[in-house]
């Protein structure tokens, strides 16, 4: 992930050093670490919670002094500016960074609600290009899963893959399409997510099963979008920090990671109803529910008692489980699947399919790949070495793409309508 600046065209060195200090000075900053809760204490909260026996677990953090981390920072941000594009992601990106360690050291206060909100978004925001927000989206996801009758607990329940036989069989598709050793796949037992992808390794939570839909949606989800991302921008000759998930870009690569689950059919009424709960829970935590009234909330939606509690586990990330405050980062999956895919009709539209190539040649935002363009083209910025499956099939994804773009045009109402005069 190292860069020589030496080796790099004298007018992009400046960029390059600067980068290099950056991945430097972020290389200490967990954010999900830093906020998660041992698994042992979900365990044992989840086996009373399905007894009925409901208390605010009990939740301690370490926060981090990165005041030196901060500083640095701080710098790279004045000295990166704005003349030029690369000086631009980096100072934007730099930013983002310099806030999240803001985040972390208030690590168990409420102090952590403002900047993630910052980084991450507030539900009753807005969507680009609409007037809805995204609480009206979670709304209407969920009030669609409702009416066609979706079951958030038979989701492929019939199989079940423990995580040791998933670990082997992820192990033998992506040895196969990235090439042997590229990716580790690993079991840990004190993961709380039940997957998480890193460039080089994907972690399965163990002790848990797995189905078909799962193996489906890691692939697409974690491995040809988060890793696939990782090794991409860990091959950049300029911009070694296009290998790691700035706070910045976060809501782009969720977004590209559903919008891929979209895409390979590896997404159903169910998952996008999970999603959209979150951002109904997140709202209620910052409008004062506590713990054990966002878990009521999931639990009443269908969803298990380990699932209803990982659920507000999610939303109660690094604050205190007595209300007003949230970890926001769940509010990006919808808002992010909504303007990347808008993103894929406006390059379509656009005829620009090269776009939405170079959105995979490291962990972008949808800014930087319009904002970056003319790095594309002289090479300083390189496309991406691997294209995840449905995006190899261009014709394909031009065909559901443009489906859409017509379809919006067509008034629901004026077809209900239509519809009912016919059966007249």
């Amino acid at each position: 992930m190292s860069v020589n600046p030496a080796n790099v065209a004298p007018e992009l060195r400046r960029y390059a050093e600067l980068d290099q200090r950056l991945l430097a000075a972020v290389k200490g900053i967990r954010i999900l670490s830093t906020v998660s809760w041992p698994a042992s204490l979900e365990d044992r909260m989840i086996a009373a919670y399905g007894k009925g026996q409901f208390a605010l677990p009990e939740v301690s953090y370490q926060p981090p002094n990165l005041s030196a981390e901060r500083s640095e920072l701080a710098a790279i941000e004045r000295e990166a500016g704005y003349d030029d594009p690369l000086g631009e992601y980096l100072s934007r990106t730099a930013e983002s960074w310099r806030i999240a360690a803001e985040m972390l050291e208030a690590v168990g206060t409420k102090g952590v609600t403002a900047p993630s909100i910052v980084l991450y978004g507030r539900p009753g925001d807005t969507i680009p290009g609409s007037d809805r927000s995204n609480l009206d989206a979670a709304r209407y996801f969920v009030e669609l899963s409702d009416e066609l009758g979706s079951d958030l607990l038979a989701d492929d329940i019939s199989v079940c893959i423990p995580a040791e036989e998933l670990r082997d069989d992820l192990s033998r598709t992506l040895d196969a399409f990235f090439g042997a050793g590229q990716i580790a796949v690993e079991v840990d037992p004190e993961l709380t997510a039940k997957a998480a992808a890193g460039a080089t390794r994907i972690r399965l939570r163990g002790g848990i099963c797995f189905s078909e839909y799962d193996r489906h949606q890691l692939l697409a989800h974690e491995a040809f979008v988060h890793s696939l991302t990782a090794l991409n921008g860990r091959a950049q000759p300029v911009l070694a920090s296009l290998g790691r998930t700035s706070p910045r870009v976060t809501a782009t690569q969720e977004g590209l990671a559903v919008f891929a689950e979209l895409m390979s059919g590896a997404i159903d009424i169910s998952r996008l109803k999970r999603i959209s709960l979150r951002i109904l829970a997140i709202d209620m935590a910052l409008s004062g529910a506590d713990f054990v009234e966002v878990y009521r909330f999931f639990s009443s939606c269908g969803q298990s008692p380990a699932d209803s509690f990982h659920s507000a586990q999610r939303v109660f990330r690094g604050v205190p489980l007595t209300g007003g405050a949230a970890f926001a980062k769940d509010n990006v999956y919808l808002s992010g699947l909504l303007a990347v895919h808008t993103f894929f009709r406006w390059a379509l539209k656009q005829r620009r399919m090269d776009m939405l190539r170079h959105l995979f040649a490291g962990k972008l935002a949808l800014h930087d790949v319009i904002s970056l363009e003319p790095h594309f083209e002289s090479g300083a910025i390189l496309p991406p070495r691997w294209l995840p499956p449905w995006m190899q099939h261009v014709h394909g994804l031009a065909g559901k793409l443009a489906f859409s773009l017509f379809v919006n045009r067509i008034h629901m109402g004026k077809v209900q309508a239509e519809t009912l005069s016919l059966s007249l």
